[in-house]
């Protein structure tokens, strides 16, 4: 307790790190104030049958990335996701087409095209997944007068426009972040988002353990929040997994300096595609649940019945089996073991006992294949965790937190948080945020070089 008061005091005493922490703080209570702020001529009061809806399926996964403000119906309500989709496709495009790869070439000239280019593919995604939310919210609240002012024409366009300009201010908000606050902007509010959820979700769980109603009272609370605790190391070592591969690269002498002649390591990580895996996984489960859902109304089959129902076995196989997919997917686009070789020796870099050229590329690519499908198991089963709490008795809302996409965002942003507070401490010579461990290990190397 001593070492972590004497920290703040630490953190408290730069005045650089102070500034950057406020201005996180400020920005994100920004953010938070806008979701609770209602869309014009929509009565909030009247809502409750859309965040019974919002419950399953990938409107669960908007909703959560919004901290709420989905079910809401706040001008905040499309949150960031439309920005994440516009930076997914242009990732595709930089692998498929030329024109963006030349950019991808041309340093930061050409990420800042490549950034302009996003943010308008934001726009268009905006214009037109503002519409179609607000005829799902029409046809979510039918019947219970949400819709103070009707559905007309001005109604829409100027809802569009609202709804529009709140993901863009939320972009701006997260762009700050990264400039003159604490850690990465766009993650980090994703990361508020769902950390705002918790505490509901927690209050609910722990309602249910105290009146008995399922059976185990506080003791099976308190092995859930165990269990919890437990997952949540686990996701960290496995976000932290690297294979090192070792480069050496050549001396040479520049003018009275020698450079170069030290071995280093080009970290592959195991989770080298994050949560993007999952994120495409239940957008693809969301097609079965809509065709499940709209066969039930006539009978509907058993097969599509049990994609209602994210416990079963179907469910879970399919989830799988799309994860381990999209993990190899992603992970061929991001990595290029090609262009990797090509950059180590443009800078006479080699790796020891391997041919520069190709046989570096083939070995890179063979490591990356032998780390991506154990990657892929791990990415699935941290995804159906939720499933498992739900079958033992954890409520949905609760039983996300055990696993999937909320839990990697979670590890993810907080780690790179700490990893960024620590780097500004032990610049200025003071102890990082923990003696041993993983975040310090990596802050001493980094300041070592």
């Amino acid at each position: 307790m001593k070492k972590i008061i004497e920290t703040i005091k630490n953190i408290w005493r730069i005045e650089d790190l102070r500034v950057r922490i406020l201005i996180t703080i400020l920005f994100v209570a920004i953010y938070r104030f806008g979701s609770f702020i209602v869309l014009p001529g929509i009565d909030p009061s009247r809502l409750a049958k859309l965040q019974e809806q919002t419950s399953e399926g990938l409107m669960s996964l908007l909703n959560m990335f919004s901290g709420g403000a989905f079910s809401n119906a706040s001008i905040f309500a499309l949150g960031i996701m439309p920005y994440i989709s516009a930076s997914i496709v242009i990732q595709l495009l930089a692998i498929a087409v030329p024109y963006f790869q030349k950019m991808q070439r041309e340093g930061e000239s050409g990420r800042r095209k490549i950034n302009q280019y996003t943010r308008w593919l934001t726009i268009a995604i905006l214009i037109f997944q503002a519409p179609t939310y607000l005829i799902n919210l029409k046809a979510q609240t039918a019947g219970s007068g949400a819709f103070m002012v009707g559905d007309g024409f001005w109604f829409m366009l100027s809802s569009t426009l609202i709804l529009a300009a709140g993901s863009m201010f939320i972009l701006w908000l997260g762009e700050r972040i990264t400039d003159k606050g604490i850690g990465n902007g766009v993650s980090l509010i994703i990361m508020i988002g769902i950390i705002a959820r918790m505490p509901a979700a927690f209050g609910q769980e722990f309602v249910t353990a105290l009146s008995g109603a399922e059976g185990g009272g506080l003791i099976k609370f308190l092995f859930e929040i165990i269990a919890l605790l437990f997952v949540m190391g686990l996701a960290i070592t496995l976000v932290k997994a690297t294979r090192k591969v070792p480069v050496q690269y050549a001396k040479r002498v520049e003018g009275n300096r020698a450079i170069g002649g030290a071995r280093q390591y080009i970290p592959v990580k195991l989770f080298a595609a994050n949560v993007m895996p999952i994120i495409f996984a239940q957008a693809i489960m969301f097609i079965p649940l809509t065709l499940a859902q709209a066969a039930t109304k006539d009978g509907g089959s058993w097969f599509l019945n049990q994609f209602l129902d994210h416990t079963s076995v179907l469910y879970n196989l399919v989830f799988v089996f799309l994860i381990i997919a999209f993990t190899y997917f992603y992970t061929a686009i991001t990595l290029n073991p090609v262009q990797m070789a090509e950059d180590m020796k443009r800078n006479n870099g080699f790796i020891p006992g391997v041919k520069p050229g190709k046989p570096t590329a083939d070995y890179l690519d063979t490591v990356m294949s032998h780390i991506t499908f154990p990657g892929s198991l791990f990415i699935a089963l941290i995804a159906i965790m939720p499933a498992f709490a739900g079958v033992l008795g954890v409520k949905q809302e609760f039983a996300q937190f055990f696993g999937g996409t909320s839990l990697l965002i979670l590890v993810g942003v907080v780690l790179d948080t700490l990893q960024q507070i620590e780097s500004h401490l032990l610049v200025r010579h003071y102890d990082g945020l923990l003696n041993s461990g993983h975040v310090r290990q990596r802050s001493n190397k980094m300041a070592a070089y």
